[in-house]
């Protein structure tokens, strides 16, 4: 072989292997580019709170908690704490980042404590969902819900998995509907009277389809409900919707506003105080201890004064000696919440753990109801939330507590 010839086989080799290399790293790039986000990363909406929130927060508190704000009514302070964190976009905890079940159940607690469009926004970017019903069907609801109706028939038409299940069944129906598949829509309607016996839907799409006769009153359960109604032109106003349908007609959602006129006249300045941010001074508060009561240690006030003093205690407020005194006398027993989670609560407020403590606290809110909460779990709660930072949200639970006691 010639020099020549030698030379432009090494330069050959070369560039051969300079491009397997170049493909490689570029291959890496990629790769990370396109990591699929968890189950939390994409964000609903701005919230203030830090990509951080999550650091050292449980898997297993996280699968527990969510199901509860997707199924259980908050007070208004306890929603609106809700929707802060799930809209935010966060990594994960280690375990639960993954799951295709977590990203749906997060999208349908922010549905049901009112805010579809930061759920909508959660599985813009959600990876798998042709494969795996309940993210999709998370997805086709948020966008139902938000009126992208085109978006929800492509994500029923995507999904490989539980197709014939009644929800994809309905949907595929009304997207058929509207798509003007008369034909395949009165087939695939077929099907779902043959699978389950729902008189609502049977009467709704009995009149899409022949485009006579009566629909009747229109059905808000859900955004199939919803799409289906609103098509009809029927008046949405006169029934009654789910919760998530609810607040998807009431738009974004709107936070809780409590200020000292909600709370009763005696305690306005001290409600006037935390409602406008500042520290309450011990004058303000301790003056609700000053009518000590006939029953129960001597020196201790009222239940209805204790609660107030110890409420605003809770928020870290001016104390002096005498009124560390007054305070120990109380006798306002301790809330409904189990003893570990209150530990529990108490000691991952203390390691800042910001997302488990919310988690933690929403658990007892959401065993309590939208009712609201006993004032012991109430005043455990203030404590941990002013504790990790979100004093915004610690303020709202103490003047919620103060209007509950007009």
């Amino acid at each position: 072989m010639s020099r020549i010839a030698c030379f432009a086989a090494l330069l050959l080799a070369s560039l051969l292997a300079l491009g397997s290399a170049g493909g490689a790293m570029a291959q890496g790039v990629e790769v990370t580019q396109l990591a699929a986000p968890d189950a939390f990363t994409t964000p609903g909406r701005a919230t203030g709170l830090p990509p951080t929130l999550w650091a050292g927060a449980s898997a297993e508190t996280i699968k527990t908690v969510l199901p509860l704000l997707a199924a259980k009514p908050l007070s208004p302070a306890a929603a609106a704490l809700a929707r802060r964190i799930l809209a935010t976009g966060a990594p994960g905890p280690e375990g639960a980042g993954r799951d295709p079940l977590m990203a749906a159940t997060r999208a349908n607690a922010l549905m049901f404590q009112g805010d579809p469009k930061a759920a909508a926004a959660t599985l813009v970017r959600a990876p798998g969902l042709d494969r795996s019903s309940d993210l999709a069907r998370a997805a086709a609801e948020t966008a139902l819900l938000t009126g992208d109706e085109a978006r929800a028939c492509r994500i029923g038409d995507a999904l490989t998995v539980g197709r014939d299940e009644t929800y994809w069944l309905k949907l595929r129906t009304y997207c058929q509907a509207i798509a003007g598949q008369t034909a395949q829509a009165q087939l695939t309607f077929e099907l779902v009277q043959a699978q389950v016996k729902d008189p609502v839907f049977t009467r709704l799409m009995g009149a899409k389809l022949s485009g006579v006769g009566n629909p009747g009153a229109a059905s808000l359960r859900n955004g199939v409900d919803l799409a289906l109604s609103h098509s009809l032109g029927l008046d949405l106003g006169a029934a009654k919707p789910s919760a998530a349908v609810a607040a998807a007609l009431a738009g974004d959602p709107t936070e809780p506003k409590f200020d000292a006129l909600m709370a009763s006249p005696e305690f306005g300045e001290l409600a006037g105080q935390v409602a406008s941010g500042r520290p309450a001074t011990s004058g303000a508060y301790m003056a609700a201890m000053s009518a000590p009561s006939t029953e129960g240690p001597k020196g201790a006030a009222p239940a209805r004064a204790q609660t107030v003093t110890l409420l605003v205690t809770s928020l870290d407020a001016e104390t002096s000696t005498a009124d560390l005194d007054r305070l120990a006398v109380s006798t306002l027993p301790e809330g409904k919440a189990p003893l570990g989670r209150n530990l529990a609560l108490e000691m991952s407020a203390r390691r800042k753990l910001v997302g488990q403590t919310a988690l933690l606290a929403l658990w007892t809110c959401a065993e309590a109801g939208p009712s609201g909460l006993a004032a012991g779990d109430r005043i455990r709660i203030v404590r941990a939330l002013d504790a990790v930072g979100l004093d915004r949200d610690a303020r709202a639970f103490v003047l919620e507590g103060l209007a509950s006691l007009k």
